[in-house]
């Protein structure tokens, strides 16, 4: 067991306003604990309607001169923020493992997506030209040119604080906007680091700035006439109200929600490589993620022989803290996701599925008050049971049985969700067919988790996702600038 760490009780968690530390002045606050150990990390004081309106002020005072910035001028911030996320990156991880649960290795990992988001941004300078012609019309050139917009929030979860702010943030300072984060009130403290890094890299006072809060909070950004656009990363049912409130607002707003993905496995697939993806699919950072694959489909000839692959993989996961360099599962966000996690895997004893691994008695020895669960895996789970169709953030997986692939992509694209699915195959036809079929936003095949590289999009269909414009890559220029042509004459040329 690692010996415990305390970055203090009496830490207040504090917004970052203009190039200076505030404290938010709202009525409400919360207390933000070690998932793991039960150890109070620190007070989140929630912030006001008035201390939102500063900021977003702040921020269009900032952005009158950020965006006449020269482009080359705008990255360099960028460039040292780089470099300081890679020398306090361990620190960060140690952080994130303590505010989260996850392990330390998956907290390296999310770290190092998120770096890759900066890297990406630092080449605004090519990823903003538009097109030019010449000549488009008798004596007149014609060019289209790309502007920034104003104040953008991003409003993030718990599940991944340290990468999905930087999904966001990199990209619309770096085409001249300014920023407001409003991080998880359950686990803010990596955002509070990460600004602190910011203040160290040098952006000019108002560009980025932290707004800590609840839904009141989320609220006052969503209704703000100062703020141009919304990105929101979270459950389906509230990025559907995000999209919806922000929207009738007038804004921008990209909304990703919620997530039911597929592994498909063939009986051309690597079984034992398949197994020990997919129950890493399911069970890395405790399951609470939307890119986890919770519902295998089988074809029926290898359906016995790959379900005692998995049982195996996932029995030998090690539950623990997520410091403990042996722990494959770390702790759940809080002791109320952990009972809702309970009440599915009930849910689904109670519809009949067949219980192959209960992770419900794991205990883990000197950390009585973590919030943990161990993998729980489910045989015989048919479409229409809760555990098939509903996200469960947690540890759990389900295996069916299929006649062929046509029935797996079928039941598959049947889920009002849409985010990820992966194919386990040798067979270029079946590839091809899930590729042509499948009506999911990020595919992989023979990988255990479609995770887009930081210069793709990042995907997401149907109930998974509310707007036109994705996280990442060259959708982030579309979203945080518009269009605008420039059309060109000298009669005396």
């Amino acid at each position: 067991m690692v010996e415990r760490q305390s970055i203090g009780q009496s830490k207040t968690v504090r917004n970052y306003v203009d190039g200076n530390w505030r404290d938010a002045t709202g009525d409400d606050e919360l207390t933000s604990v070690n998932p793991a150990t039960g150890e109070e990390l620190a007070t989140v004081p929630f912030s006001s309607d008035a201390d939102v309106d500063e900021i977003v002020a702040t921020g269009n005072e900032a952005f009158e001169t950020w965006s006449s910035r020269p482009v080359e001028e705008r990255i360099q911030p960028l460039f040292r923020l780089k470099m300081l996320l890679e020398e306090h990156q361990d620190e960060l991880a140690e952080l994130l493992v303590r505010d989260h649960g996850k392990t330390l290795a998956e907290a390296r990992g999310e770290l190092r997506r998120g770096i890759e988001n900066v890297e990406v941004a630092c080449g605004i300078p090519s990823m903003m030209q538009s097109g030019s012609l010449l000549n488009a019309a008798p004596d007149i050139d014609e060019s289209a040119v790309r502007k920034p917009l104003g104040v953008f929030a991003a409003i993030t979860p718990f599940n991944f604080p340290g990468m999905i702010p930087l999904w966001f943030l990199p990209y619309a300072v770096a085409t001249g906007n300014s920023f407001v984060l409003k991080p998880s009130e359950q686990n803010p403290l990596v955002a509070q680091r990460l600004f602190e890094l910011i203040d160290e890299a040098g952006f000019p006072d108002g560009v980025l700035q932290l707004v800590n809060g609840g839904p009141d909070t989320v609220n006052a950004l969503l209704d703000h006439e100062g703020v141009e656009g919304i990105s929101f990363v979270g459950s389906t049912p509230i990025a559907k109200l995000v999209y919806e409130r922000a929207a009738q607002n007038g804004k921008r707003v990209q909304a990703q929600g919620g997530a039911k993905n597929h592994i498909i496995v063939t009986e051309t697939a690597d079984l034992e490589f398949a197994a020990a993806k997919a129950v890493s699919s399911a069970t890395a950072c405790g399951g609470e993620r939307c890119l986890a694959n919770d519902v295998i489909l089988v074809e029926e000839s290898i359906y016995d022989e790959f379900t005692d692959l998995v049982l195996e993989e996932a029995a030998a996961q090690v539950v623990g803290y997520g410091l403990d360099e042996e722990t494959d599962i770390g702790a759940l966000i809080s002791s109320e996701h952990e009972e809702t996690v309970r009440d599915y895997i009930q849910a689904g004893i109670e519809e009949g599925a067949e219980l192959l691994l209960d992770g419900r008695e794991v205990a883990v020895d000197g950390y009585e008050d973590g919030n943990f669960l161990g993998p729980t895996v489910f045989g015989d789970v048919t479409a229409d049971m809760v555990i098939s169709r509903e996200e469960i953030f947690g540890p759990v997986l389900g295996l069916a049985p299929v006649a062929d692939i046509d029935e797996a992509i079928d039941r598959m694209n049947e889920s009002r969700y849409g985010n990820a699915a992966s194919l386990f195959t040798g067979s270029g036809a079946d590839a091809r067919k899930f590729r042509h079929e499948a009506e999911i936003g990020n595919l992989g095949v023979n990988v255990g988790t479609s995770a887009p590289m930081a210069f793709f999009h990042f995907g997401g269909w149907k109930d998974s996702f509310f707007g036109d414009l994705h996280a990442q890559g060259e959708d982030m220029i579309h979203f945080y600038t518009d269009k605008g042509v420039y059309i060109e004459r000298w009669p005396d040329a």
